[in-house]
């Protein structure tokens, strides 16, 4: 899970034009942090939010990938943020917002692995 230096500082200054956060390297990836809460995580140079059965179908619909660190099968509760809206912080702001509002939610900490 190799992450560029140029990537993560990219995706932090991103992320703070929206609201401040916090970058924890963690596992090989790095962990993304905003009010305390746990709501992005960056691997291989690519960024995933933290979603739920409400804002899933939203990466769904635009063909974004699940985050999935132990293979094909095991999805994890977080999504690939498309590039587009990474660079564009009109489009970043709701996005980010949303995420972080699903880390907020009790039982947020658990992810539910699906196929």
């Amino acid at each position: 899970m190799a992450i560029s230096k140029s990537y993560r500082d990219f995706v932090v200054e991103q992320l703070e034009r929206v609201a401040p956060v916090t970058a924890r390297s963690m596992f090989g990836g790095v962990g993304i942090y905003a009010q305390g809460l746990f709501f992005a995580l960056i691997a291989e140079d690519r960024l995933y939010f933290k979603v739920d059965e409400a804002t899933r179908p939203d990466f769904e619909r635009l063909g974004v990938e699940p985050f999935r660190p132990y293979g094909e099968e095991n999805a994890m509760g977080y999504y690939e943020v498309p590039a587009d809206v990474l660079e564009d912080v009109a489009q970043l702001e709701p996005w980010m917002k949303r995420a972080i509002d699903v880390a907020r939610k009790p039982n947020q900490g658990k992810t539910k692995r699906s196929k």
